[in-house]
């Protein structure tokens, strides 16, 4: 993309109402805009952003054999009255509506309800399990507070996946799967160094559940991390019994603040059994699914990964989800003599050659200073940025920056 045809403009200064990090930056760098407290829309560097994080969530998926499906976000309440989470006492930041008829509906906030009255028609017999289903689909959630930027929002994107099997031994091996999953995933998205599993309340279901969180000063939970073994506990359920199941020691453990970017549940017959999810075992005897339910929100993800690269100049972005992979910038300075035509029709070139080559690249074309292309390019957080000039194409060279080391070097144009 040439950076003149970008619609979208950075910013010096952020909204005065916007006090979350990864909200002010990635607003002044053009990558999202915020609509209203807890609702931002995605920009075109944005919803690049947003699309490689999914990307890489999605093979993860699809590698432990989820299959991908897409459900409404209208859901009628029957489901939800089965369940008894339709009563606002029991959840309180539903958002509902009426049609003209009378008919009430909520915008959903999850999908269990949704996807086990859906499997009904699909899980008979123990041949059709174990089944692994997962969407991207946006949720709402009528939050008191949306003070964090896009890592708290009323309307906003969600993997959800969802595991029935037979019984607990195979849903706990499914369980088993997708945690090593969602490991590899966030190694992937660049944060896997900051993000530990998390043992938190299991509830009803399971002694434990596992949340993944990314430790920050941005954070809003509490867990204690044990570094050697690479594993957390959440505050809410730090006890002597927790710490010798764990084999730690209090002591061992270091108190951190940190974001939860995902989480895993084992959900047993929760809602099979109450929606009638049964199928057929070997025996002929009709029996309740086991379920299992795995979280992430790809734009908590972005916001967090903000958080955690992000320096005093702007953002920084892993290679594996920065919108272009190179930031190419044309020094053109008016000359009596034409010069100018010199670099600009050699970057010219070079754009073209590394797109025919499949480079995703940022062109910034534009008629503007070296100063405000740089600090353009430092906000916008591209993980390389080359800059042709005069000076460096009389040397048949390119200025090649990692935005994330500084670290800068003379590479021959021929060689790229």
């Amino acid at each position: 993309m040439k950076q003149s045809h970008l619609f979208t403009k950075t910013r010096r200064e952020a909204p005065k109402d916007e006090v979350a990090k990864n909200a002010q930056l990635l607003i002044r760098a053009g990558f999202i805009n915020k609509e209203m407290a807890g609702v931002y829309s995605y920009l075109p560097l944005g919803l690049r952003v947003l699309n490689k994080i999914v990307g890489i969530i999605r093979e993860e998926m699809n590698a432990i054999g989820g299959q991908e499906v897409s459900l409404t976000a209208l859901q009628d309440k029957k489901n939800w009255e089965i369940s008894g989470r339709w009563n606002d006492a029991v959840v309180d930041n539903w958002f509902k509506t009426t049609l003209k008829n009378g008919t009430e509906l909520g915008l959903g906030f999850t999908h269990e309800e949704a996807l086990t009255a859906l499997m009904r028609d699909h899980i008979r017999s123990f041949r059709d399990l174990p089944v692994a289903a997962y969407q991207f689909q946006t949720k709402f959630r009528n939050e008191a507070r949306a003070k964090s930027g896009i890592m708290r929002g009323r309307e906003f994107l969600m993997k959800d996946l969802y595991s029935f099997c037979r019984d607990q031994k195979e849903q706990d091996a499914f369980y088993e799967k997708a945690k090593q999953a969602y490991v590899r995933i966030f190694d992937r998205l660049g944060i896997g160094a900051e993000t530990y599993i998390t043992f938190a309340s299991g509830g009803s279901f399971s002694k434990y559940s596992h949340e993944f969180q990314t430790v920050t000063e941005a954070g809003e939970d509490l867990i204690y991390v044990h570094e050697g073994k690479k594993i957390a506990v959440n505050k809410e359920v730090l006890n002597d019994e927790v710490l010798a199941d764990l084999g730690i020691d209090r002591a061992e453990l270091v108190e951190k603040k940190a974001v939860e970017v995902g989480n895993i549940f084992s959900l047993g017959t929760k809602f099979s059994e109450p929606l009638g999810l049964v199928y057929t075992n070997e025996a002929g005897k009709p029996t309740p699914v086991v379920m299992g339910s795995y979280g992430i929100g790809p734009g908590r993800v972005m916001g967090t990964i903000v958080e955690v690269h992000a320096d005093d100049k702007g953002l920084v972005w892993p290679e594996a989800v920065a919108p272009f992979a190179v930031h190419l910038i044309a020094l053109n300075k008016k000359s009596a003599d034409g010069a100018e035509d010199v670099v600009k029709k050699a970057a010219d070139e070079l754009y073209e050659k590394l797109t025919k080559k499949g480079v995703e690249v940022l062109y910034d074309d534009r008629d503007a200073t070296a100063g405000e292309k740089f600090g353009d390019s430092d906000l916008i957080g591209i993980p390389v940025r080359y800059t042709l000039s005069m000076k460096t194409f009389a040397e048949d060279s390119i200025e090649k920056k990692d935005r994330l080391t500084g670290k800068v070097e003379m590479v021959k144009i021929d060689t790229l």
